[in-house]
C-alpha cells in the first residue's frame, strides 16, 4: 500500500507537469518508468498511456474552459490523428526496445533544439507570416498521430511548435490544441499496448489516480505564465526528459 501511495503521489507530479506543458505527463513518466522502474520502452510507454488518458481529458477540458481553443482546428487534429496512432502503436509494439528508446530521445532533442533556436536564437519564435488554412490541421494531426503511436506521447510534443508557427497560436493555446490531437489517440494506444501485454496495470492506474488531481493545477499555472517563460520551461522540460531517458539507452 505504501508503494502504491508513493506511485499515486508521483502521478500527481506527472499530471501537474502534463497540464502545465499540454503533453499529458507521459513524456516525463516514460523516462521515470524506464529508469526507475526498470521497464522496457514498450512497457513504459503503455503504462504511461494508462495515466495519460484521464490526464489528457481533464487537461483538455480545463484548456477549453479557460479559452483560446478553436473547435474547428481541434476536431481536425483529432480526426487526422486517430488512424495514424493505431498504425504507429501497432509497429511500436513489435520493434526492439533499445532502438525505439534511442529514436525517442533523438526526437525529443530535435524538437527542443528547434524551439530553443526559434525562441532564444537569432530567429525568434513567431507565427507564420500567413497562418495556414485550417485543413492543414488534419496533416498536423496525421503526423502527430503517427508519432503518438510510436512514442505514446510524441504527437503532443510535435503539435505544440507546429500549431504555434503554422497557425499563429500562443504557446498556451497550442498546448491546448496538442491535447486535442492526442485525446482520442491515447485510447487507441492503450488498447494496442494492452493487447501486446505491454502495460503494468497497477502502476498505470495508481499514476492515473494521482494525475487527475495534479493536471488542473498545471493548466491553471500555464495560463498565468508569460508566453516566453512558458516556452522556455517547455524546452527545459524536454531536455530533462531526454537526458533522463538517455541514461537507460
Amino acid at each position: 500500500m505504501a508503494y502504491l501511495a508513493a506511485v499515486v503521489i508521483l502521478g500527481g507530479v506527472f499530471g501537474f507537469l502534463g497540464g502545465l506543458f499540454g503533453v499529458g505527463g507521459g513524456i516525463v513518466a516514460i523516462p521515470v518508468l524506464g529508469v526507475g522502474f526498470g521497464m522496457s520502452e514498450q512497457a513504459a510507454q503503455g503504462t504511461a498511456l494508462v495515466m495519460v488518458v484521464p490526464n489528457v481529458l481533464v487537461g483538455l477540458w480545463r484548456y477549453y474552459r479557460l479559452g483560446g481553443m478553436d473547435p474547428r482546428l481541434a476536431i481536425s487534429l483529432a480526426a487526422g490523428a486517430v488512424p495514424l496512432t493505431f498504425i504507429g502503436a501497432h509497429y511500436a509494439t513489435h520493434l526492439p526496445s533499445g532502438p525505439l528508446r534511442i529514436a525517442f530521445v533523438v526526437f525529443i532533442l530535435a524538437i527542443a533544439a528547434y524551439m530553443a533556436w526559434r525562441t532564444f536564437g537569432g530567429a525568434r519564435m513567431a507565427p507564420h507570416a500567413r497562418p495556414w488554412p485550417w485543413p492543414y490541421a488534419i496533416v498536423v494531426g496525421m503526423i502527430g498521430g503517427a508519432l503518438s503511436g510510436l512514442f505514446s506521447v510524441g504527437g503532443a510534443t510535435f503539435a505544440v511548435p507546429a500549431m504555434t508557427l503554422g497557425f499563429g497560436l500562443s504557446q498556451v493555446a497550442a498546448q491546448g490544441m496538442a491535447l486535442a490531437l492526442v485525446a482520442p489517440g491515447t485510447v487507441v494506444g492503450v488498447v494496442i499496448y494492452a493487447l501486446a501485454k505491454d502495460i503494468d496495470w497497477p502502476v498505470g492506474i495508481a499514476l492515473a489516480l494521482g494525475g487527475v488531481f495534479g493536471v488542473s493545477y498545471g493548466v491553471g499555472l500555464a495560463h498565468r505564465l508569460p508566453d516566453r517563460t512558458l516556452r522556455g520551461l517547455f524546452i527545459a522540460f524536454l531536455l530533462a526528459s531526454a537526458v533522463a531517458l538517455g541514461l537507460k539507452v
